[in-house]
């Protein structure tokens, strides 16, 4: 298979895999669980909090903005994608999903030769408290138990926390374009 971009040479892992708890960094209990598919009130929790995230935040045009947007975004690459989520007090403030890069049915059902995007989000008032980290890590343990290898993203050039998070968990730049970075991953 040709792919459409570059990977490093090394696995990075292995990572844990949800569901999880621990105390951020600002002593609150954190809750991490994998969802699969969004219905109901999962989707409800997850909406929720999007429509709290602060749209001077967005990246790259998402999350979208507006109640009715987001819900039609989730649903729209809920089927594929792989989620977790973050509560705390049973309230989602982060979520982070793999999004396949491919229209093929087999392949994503198979994880075969698919690459999968990567985007995360934490409400503000809970970033800079380790959530991110932890949630990736989780994300990407899931990932591992299920087959996927190669996992890619894009990142503003101007975002040094989410590039120092990316790196931290082993991403690696892979090319850059003049507002954006590109970064990817292999699992073990």
């Amino acid at each position: 298979m040709d792919r459409a971009r570059s990977y490093p040479d090394e696995p990075a892992g292995p990572f844990q895999s949800p569901p999880t708890s621990f105390e951020d960094g600002d002593d609150r209990p954190i809750v991490l669980e994998a969802v699969d598919g969004f219905d109901g009130d999962v989707l409800d929790d997850v909406v929720e909090m999007y429509d709290q995230f602060d749209p001077t935040d967005r990246a790259q045009g998402i999350p979208p903005t507006g109640e009715e947007r987001i819900r039609n975004w989730l649903e729209a690459i809920g089927g594929d994608s792989i989620n977790v989520v973050a509560r705390h007090d049973g309230d989602v403030i982060a979520h982070a999903m793999l999004v396949p890069d491919t229209d093929d049915p087999s392949a994503i059902e198979e994880r075969r030769d698919v690459e999968w995007e990567l985007a995360i989000f934490v409400l503000q008032t809970y970033q800079r408290a380790g959530i991110g980290t932890v949630l990736l890590e989780n994300l990407l343990g899931r990932a591992s138990d299920l087959g996927i290898e190669r996992v890619w993203l894009t990142v503003e050039r101007w975002n040094n926390p989410a590039i120092a998070l990316y790196k931290r968990v082993g991403f690696e730049t892979t090319g850059a374009e003049s507002f954006e970075q590109e970064m990817a991953i292999v699992l073990d």
